[in-house]
């Protein structure tokens, strides 16, 4: 079963459309979960992983560099943060694999947008809930990983240049 990303609202609700802080997160997390569980077979979860790697804006070449490759991921994944003048994260990444590409989308959908404590307080529960994490094998489970530790290191980063550190 295709979904194609017409079919679904696949763009993240602005910041004004959500609740601030962790609540934030945790919505955007539930939605996620509540997407996830109208499919029983994996196949399906798949492909909608594939489609929201689809759906993303492709990196600009200038981006795709190695201080913007993740270190410990199989597939390649470039990962840029900027902090932006509202005091939030913003991210964007491109993978060469598709469903990597999907990973790192769902991460961005949860994590982009928010301050850099928000990101740092944040409980990411729907990995497990939607049982993506033992659906990956190994190596792309490693990458997971990779991904957040970076998305992770961003955040402290920019957090200590919001606090004066």
């Amino acid at each position: 079963m295709s979904i194609a990303p017409s079919d679904r609202d696949l763009t993240p609700k602005s910041r004004t459309e959500r609740q601030g802080g962790e609540s934030a997160i945790n919505s955007l997390q539930d939605e996620v979960i509540e997407e996830f569980s109208d499919f029983d077979d994996w196949m399906d979860k798949y492909q909608l992983l594939i489609d929201l790697g689809s759906s993303q804006q492709p990196l600009p070449e200038s981006a795709k560099t190695e201080q913007n490759l993740i270190d410990g991921c199989q597939s390649r994944v470039w990962l840029t943060a900027e902090l932006t003048p509202e005091g939030l994260v913003h991210f964007e990444a491109e993978s060469d694999a598709l469903i990597v590409k999907g990973i790192v989308a769902l991460l961005i959908r949860v994590l982009s947008e928010h301050t850099p404590q928000e990101i740092l307080d944040a409980d990411l529960y729907f990995i497990e809930r939607i049982g993506l994490r033992e659906h990956l094998s190994p190596t792309r489970s490693n990458g997971l990983l990779a991904m957040l530790k970076q998305m992770k290191m961003y955040a402290v980063v920019f957090n200590g240049m919001t606090n004066g550190k």
